[in-house]
């Protein structure tokens, strides 16, 4: 049996919020942060975890629909509700990271020249907290597609692909921002207040 994100008014909903969350990632992580780094001198040390992020991305979201269209450890209908709200707040989330960070925003990882930490809004509590929004949108979309291995296998996907781009993004910033960098990993944690 199909979930409720493929059928009625339930998939309507379902793919209004998967567009908001791709409409978010074409103009907030990618046109803007590009429109307002023109000009400016920059390192790149991105190792390919751009390349990685978005391919396994690509990769796990089509085998999550897979997963919930063909039904495969499906879950009740109940969870599409909470999973439609998860994927709202992480889309919030993560463009609200995107919008603070501002002109040091990039999609693979690069340091300005006048390059600094940032540790207002949500880098107050988290280090990258643009790949929290991420995560919060991940559980919610393996959750309303209403599967559980889709929601195992957006997991893994992140935590490999994402936990390589936090360590070649949190090497290439101690080594450019030096203390500075070093400090703020101390009194932050990388995904989750007070947890990791």
């Amino acid at each position: 049996m199909i979930g409720l994100f493929a059928t009625g008014p339930s998939s309507i909903i379902f793919y209004i919020v998967y567009s908001l969350w791709w409409i978010g990632e074409l103009i907030g992580a990618l046109l803007i942060p590009a429109l307002r780094r023109r000009g400016t001198t920059q390192v790149r040390r991105d190792r390919g975890s751009g390349a990685l992020i978005v391919s396994s991305i690509f990769v796990a979201i089509f085998v999550a629909f897979g997963f919930g269209y063909a039904g495969i450890g499906q879950l009740p209908d109940w969870v599409y509700y909470p999973g439609i709200l998860l994927m709202l707040l992480g889309i919030a989330i993560r463009q609200y990271a995107i919008a603070v960070l501002g002109r040091f925003f990039s999609l693979t990882v690069r340091v300005a020249e006048d390059h600094k930490v940032v540790d207002k809004g949500p880098y107050r509590f988290v280090r990258h907290p643009s790949y929290t929004g991420a995560l919060v949108t991940f559980i919610g979309l393996g959750l309303a597609v209403q599967s559980w291995p889709a929601v195992l296998t957006l997991l893994i996907v992140f935590a490999v692909a994402y936990g390589y781009r936090m360590r070649v993004e949190e090497r290439t910033l101690t080594k450019e921002l030096g203390q500075d960098y070093l400090s703020y990993m101390k009194r932050t944690k990388r995904l989750i207040p007070y947890l990791i």
